[in-house]
């Protein structure tokens, strides 16, 4: 049996300080993983947000980001799992090492134009990415108290979009003086690449979940250990907990936009050194996003279920207007009539408006993420379930991005591609409301424990498989008390 690494019998014995800034609190710990996923999702989000991997032919990309996302939506199911065995920092460290491998294949194309390399490097980064994204959601959901998970996830997603807005800058600079050119240089890739190793050695300071204090006493997690059967048998449980199969079209939406935003928008619309600009204030409007749905869905009302149904109409009403203004940018080109490409410098009054548009389209993106995250970490309090759910989201979620890249490969009409992402997004509004309605309650106690999310019980031997951790110290003994999810 596997443990997660570190000094657990120490971590009993770790001072609850009134610092927000000691190392074992959520605000060090999120901020932590933030910089991770800076350094690697972030520069990741940067380069395929150039379109096609900033190549000129977006074929390699596409395949590349249909094996990516094929394998992610096994290992982001699988990841919760994983990381609950192994812990952050062994699981973290393998699933970054994997955003330099694709970076790199990338560099290698440059050269030889041989797909293959990218292929299987996308391949190994969905195996990374659903180890990385498992955890992330776990720390992100789990360490802060349940009436600041909306201020945790804003504070994440604006350190994270800053990678995507840093990695904006980077094409941007390093490719300003070649306005006719479509594929990036090699300095670019090796930039990309000198982050997301940087991202790898971050991981290693991430502590596990039992060693996290939260503001209030209590623990993330009161288990020491996990293993396979029991991570197994809760994974089979997730596939009948009615609360995720709700989340499953959100999920499936929240990716599958990305291929024509990237792709087929800027990719299409605007020359190269215009797109590298364009993504930093694309995911510079996702930091503006977040801050203003995790305000909405932590400070608005007092009613936590309140606040989760008032964020989601505020999302669905600017989520509306600014597909609507999609569409109408989108009647104006197809595949069959391709537009010109604007140049920031040089296209005058015809660059705005495709401008404002791309910018919109970061800023619904991440309020359309933050808040199906606070909706997860709503239903859940502890590190282990959470773990569980964000990997199930990612593993719908990341379905939904292989589907979408085969999408564009085969040329669907792009008025096509536009409604149906505008009918996903639209869809998800009503059954996110539905699940806040049912399963959000107004007290910390909402949270469903890891026993009854599927609504039975584990069997006496996965019981008997956890190894408690803390039951000495008050702290332990009230996150043991306040195990939530019976009032659900």
């Amino acid at each position: 049996m596997m443990g997660f690494p570190g000094d657990e019998e120490a971590a009993a014995e770790v001072p609850v300080r009134s610092s927000l800034f000691r190392y074992n609190s959520p605000l060090v710990q999120v901020s932590l993983i933030g910089l991770v996923c800076f350094c690697c999702p972030g520069m990741f989000n940067a380069l395929s947000g150039m379109g096609g991997g900033g190549q000129v032919d977006p074929t390699a990309a596409n395949n590349a980001n249909t094996a990516l996302y094929t394998t992610f939506s096994v290992f982001g199911i699988l990841g919760g799992g994983i990381y609950n065995i192994f812990g952050p920092r062994i699981t973290l460290a393998v699933g970054c090492s994997t955003y330099v491998l694709y970076a790199g294949s990338f560099l290698y194309y440059n050269h030889h134009h041989d797909q293959t390399f990218p292929i299987i490097a996308g391949g190994l980064l969905g195996v990374g990415a659903g180890l990385l994204w498992a955890g992330q959601g776990a720390i992100m959901t789990s360490y802060p108290t349940p009436d600041r998970k909306g201020t945790y996830i804003s504070l994440f997603w604006t350190i994270f979009n800053l990678g995507g807005v840093m990695g904006g800058l980077i094409p941007f600079i390093l490719n300003y003086h070649r306005e006719n050119s479509e594929s990036v240089n090699d300095k670019t890739y090796i930039t990309f690449m000198c982050f997301m190793s940087a991202g790898a050695l971050i991981s290693s300071a991430i502590l596990s979940p039992d060693r996290v204090v939260r503001d209030d006493g209590t623990r993330c997690t009161n288990i020491k250990y996990s293993n396979v059967y029991i991570e197994a048998f809760e994974i089979v449980k997730l596939f009948r907990n009615w609360k995720l199969r709700l989340i499953i079209p959100a999920a499936w939406a929240s990716n599958f936009f990305y291929t024509y935003q990237f792709n087929n928008f800027n990719g299409l619309k605007f020359n190269l050194r215009t797109r590298g600009l364009n993504n930093v204030f694309y995911w510079g409007a996702q930091m503006i996003g977040s801050v203003g749905i995790g305000y909405v869905l932590d400070f608005s009302f007092k009613s936590r279920r309140t606040r989760g149904l008032v964020g989601i109409g505020v999302v669905a009403v600017l989520g509306t207007a600014i597909w609507g203004g999609g569409l109408a940018s989108q009647l104006n080109y197809s595949f069959h009539k391709l537009p010109k490409r604007l140049d920031f410098k040089n296209s005058g009054n015809d660059f705005a408006g495709p401008f404002v548009l791309y910018f919109c389209y970061g800023l619904l993106d991440a309020m359309f993420q933050s808040l199906v995250y606070w909706v997860i970490g709503a239903l859940a309090d502890n590190s282990e379930t959470l773990s569980r759910y964000a990997g199930f989201y990612k593993g719908a979620q990341s379905a939904g991005a292989a589907v979408a890249w085969q999408v564009d490969k085969h040329k669907v009409p792009l008025l096509n591609q536009l409604i149906i992402n505008w009918a996903l997004t639209t869809l998800s509004y009503p059954l996110l409301g539905l699940l806040v309605y049912l399963a959000v309650k107004d007290d910390s106690k909402s949270a469903e424990d890891a026993e009854t999310a599927s609504g039975f019980p584990p069997p006496a031997s996965i019981k008997d498989g956890y190894e408690e951790v803390g039951k000495s110290t008050p702290a332990a003994e009230r996150d043991a008390s306040q195990v939530p999810g019976k009032s659900t």
